[in-house]
């Protein structure tokens, strides 16, 4: 019975984010392939770029949201104004059957330089850090983009772990920090609500299973 109990409050959890999707990306210089260590264009060593990036994809798979913040490439190309090493050019989602953390793959919807593909309608916003270097991201794709693709195309390849997300600078063309898509981990908070749910559940079950073997009195 308890079983039953936890498996029920597990379906209601679920139920109650109906079949939302959340996936999260770490980005950072080691997972480009081939790895990347940013110099300035003098041939400095220069800091370390790096960020995270999280996406949301409705229950009806009708589009695709994300969020990035990104540190250490200046965005707006005025952040390091005497280097234009770590200048932002373009920044994309990659994907693919084939696509793997090791493994490239064609770029699949473009939101910062070309291909840009947030543009039915238009919901991209950037925001530069005012100080520091780099920026936070924003967007959203919708099923009527995609680079020669679509979102719903694409959806096996986001959902199974073979995509990623790619900044570009003037040093690195082909990408300067990257971070594979993947599900989303639940938070602490997240776990404790659902333990608590079940431990309540369980003492239910346990005084409900002890009134039902007690004799009923006549």
């Amino acid at each position: 019975m308890l079983k039953t109990a936890s498996a029920l409050l597990l379906s209601m959890l679920a139920g109650s984010a109906g079949a939302q999707t959340f996936l999260t990306a770490t980005l950072n210089n080691a997972s480009e392939n081939p790895p990347t260590v940013p110099t300035t264009a003098a041939g400095a060593p220069r800091p370390a770029s790096f960020g995270t990036a999280s996406f949301f994809i409705d229950s009806a798979a009708s589009f695709m949201t994300f969020t990035a913040t990104i540190f250490n490439i200046d965005v707006n190309g005025t952040q390091t104004p005497n280097d234009v090493n770590d200048n932002l050019v373009a920044a994309h989602i990659h994907a693919g059957p084939l696509v793997t953390p090791a493994m490239n793959g064609p770029v699949v919807w473009g939101f910062f330089g070309a291909p840009f593909n947030d543009n039915n309608p238009n919901d991209f916003t950037m925001t530069a850090f005012t100080t520091g270097v780099g920026g936070t991201f924003s967007g959203k794709w919708d099923l009527a983009e995609g680079n020669n693709t679509t979102l719903t195309a694409q959806l096996p390849n986001l959902l199974a772990g073979r995509s990623y997300i790619n900044f570009h600078t003037t040093q690195f063309g082909g990408g300067e920090i990257r971070g594979n898509i993947v599900a989303a981990v639940p938070e602490p908070e997240t776990y404790a609500l659902m333990l608590g749910g079940l431990a309540i559940v369980a003492g239910v079950t346990r005084r409900r299973a002890r009134h039902e073997r007690s004799p009923v009195a006549t």
